[in-house]
């Protein structure tokens, strides 16, 4: 394109858009001498009582988008409130589910505990063992892995939450105060603040 040619059209845009700025002007002082003459012939008072009716109907618009608001982040706090105790019903409902899946394989556990307690002291086929011992350890993998505890400390205070009280006796040792696990019976077991299995205990009076 040519010099001449890029200046022209230039030149054309410059004035198309100054025409269209004018059209604008000419329409919004149009709109302005309607207005006026909408309110030429009213009063002075009535004019006022006109403005007063504004003001009360802008503020009235104004309570009703407030209220609006507050309606609408209420509805919001509602469905988030909602969202939260769904999620945690949800959490509670695995977390039961998952406990009471892993319960029926405590016994089991404990019986695989026993043999290789009473293995310490009997003579045993090594090969056996080695075997009984290797289901064992993978049992305390699959324990771990879902963050199960034994609950077997012996010398704690009891705890009604982790403990299943099966008989109180005086302790031997005069230092023992009451209340204190004196010998764990049975091993109880715990996930996390939930307690699985309560440990058959004996307590101290």
């Amino acid at each position: 394109m040519s010099e001449s040619k890029e200046k022209v059209t230039e030149e054309q845009a410059a004035e198309k858009g100054q025409k269209q700025e004018e059209q604008s002007a000419e329409k919004e002082n149009e709109e302005t001498e309607e207005l006026y003459s909408q309110y030429e012939d009213f009063e002075e008072d009535e004019l006022r009582e006109l403005l007063v009716a504004r003001d009360q109907k802008v503020q009235e618009l104004e309570e009703e988008l407030a209220e609006a608001k507050d309606n609408h982040l209420r509805k919001a706090a509602e469905l988030e409130n909602y969202r939260k105790r769904v999620q945690r019903e949800r959490s509670q409902v695995y977390e039961t589910a998952k406990a009471n899946a892993l319960d029926d394989f405590l016994e089991i556990n404990d019986d695989l505990q026993r043999t290789l307690k009473a293995a310490e002291e009997l003579e045993f086929n090594d090969t056996l063992m080695d075997g009984v011992s290797l289901v064992a350890n993978k049992f305390k993998e699959v324990l771990n892995k879902y963050g199960v505890e034994r609950i077997d400390e012996e010398g704690v205070p009891f705890n009604v939450d982790m403990h299943d009280a099966m008989m109180r006796q005086k302790p031997e040792d005069d230092s023992i105060g009451s209340d204190v696990v004196l010998n764990v019976v049975e091993s109880g077991y715990r996930m996390g603040d939930r307690t699985i299995r309560h440990a058959k205990v004996i307590v101290s009076e």
